[in-house]
């Protein structure tokens, strides 16, 4: 039985597109018989993150990671973060010449920028140093795909999401009480997720945000005509996207947002700006609107048949999301990693 090391800086309890999106990856490869070690902040002690307290960073090093590493003995090494974890098993790696793959699921220079006045281009030096010295760094969209490529990013491999169908599907809707239509907003609740890009539009009838984060009472204070309904997660959440008639998604920092394949497989359209996830997925499919007008995406979305939608996410599922990562992290023709300055 084949072993596979999932390294990540994000996992449980966080919610997030990073946590859902190795969770499912992970019941895919242990259904396929894969034995898979996610190792996470839970296997060390933690500090929390300055800013995001709820989030919280391990305190290891090379010694942590080697010890982990030879007791599970990996057939293959999938680093997904960029985090302390994820630094330390690139340098165990790399020190070793074991070849290991990677994934990169946040604009993080955008999201840096958001917080400090730290240049754009001196963080993705530091993300082409870190990715490119792995045999794949799987991206989640095309998009992603050809922004990255001309910064000077190698190896990269899209790599698609998926849904579970158990869970994100027509449900029976929640009795809101709310004037109609409602615009819904699944998210974060944090300043790079642009949520006052959809709070600030006029709009006719109501506005629901469903999440939880750092921005939380700030929005609320400020939103007071605004539906909060906290975190929801499973069945709850699916009949929250139910209810709504647009599902509104005003990140511009996001690299897919699997929200949106949520929202499209219980069957409500989507209204968002032309960045990388919205493009992939909506594309020419009819399922929603895309515009940098976000009012106007969000009219227009009013007008799609939610049976378009509910067809559009049937192009996702996490069978396909394994077999694309299997086929890099098991791949015979890769080559050995190799350690590159940082070059800005």
């Amino acid at each position: 039985m084949q072993r596979i090391l999932i390294v990540t800086d994000a996992w449980h309890p966080q919610i997030n597109g990073v946590v859902r999106t190795l969770d499912s990856l992970v019941r895919e490869l242990s259904s396929r018989n894969f034995t898979v070690r996610v190792v996470s902040p839970q296997d060390f002690r933690t500090v929390p993150c300055p800013t995001y307290p709820e989030i919280r960073l391990a305190m290891t090093g090379t010694y942590g990671m080697a010890r982990i590493m030879d007791d599970f003995q990996p057939d293959a090494v999938h680093v997904a973060t960029e985090g302390p974890i994820g630094f330390a098993a690139r340098r165990v790696c790399l020190r070793r010449g074991i070849a290991f793959t990677t994934s990169l699921h946040t604009r993080f220079p955008e999201y840096l920028r958001k917080r400090a006045p730290i240049p754009e281009r001196l963080t993705y030096a530091v993300l082409r140093w870190f990715h490119n010295a792995a045999s794949a760094c799987l991206v989640p969209t095309e998009s992603m795909r050809r922004q990255l490529e001309p910064k000077g990013f190698r190896n990269l491999v899209t790599w698609t999401r998926g849904i579970d169908r158990h869970i994100f599907r027509p449900s029976e809707p929640i009795a809101l009480n709310l004037p109609r239509p409602i615009f819904l907003n699944v998210s974060r609740l944090a300043p790079e997720k642009n949520i006052e890009g959809f709070l600030d539009l006029d709009l006719p009838g109501s506005k629901l945000v469903v999440g939880d984060g750092p921005s939380m009472a700030g929005l609320v204070a400020r939103y007071p005509d605004v539906h909060f309904a906290g975190m929801q997660t499973g069945e709850a959440l699916a009949r929250y996207y139910s209810s709504a008639d647009v599902f509104v998604f005003p990140s511009k920092t996001d690299t897919f947002g699997n929200v949106i394949i949520e929202a499209l497989a219980c069957g409500v359209p989507v209204a968002a700006f032309p960045e990388p996830g919205p493009n992939d997925v909506i594309a020419d499919s009819g399922a929603g609107a895309i515009s940098h007008d976000l009012r106007e995406a969000c009219l227009a979305a009013l007008a799609i048949d939610r049976n378009v939608a509910f067809e559009r996410s049937f192009a996702y599922d996490w069978e396909a999301c394994a077999e694309i990562f299997l086929e890099h992290a098991f791949g015979a023709s890769r080559a050995m990693p190799q350690e590159t300055p940082v070059v800005a």
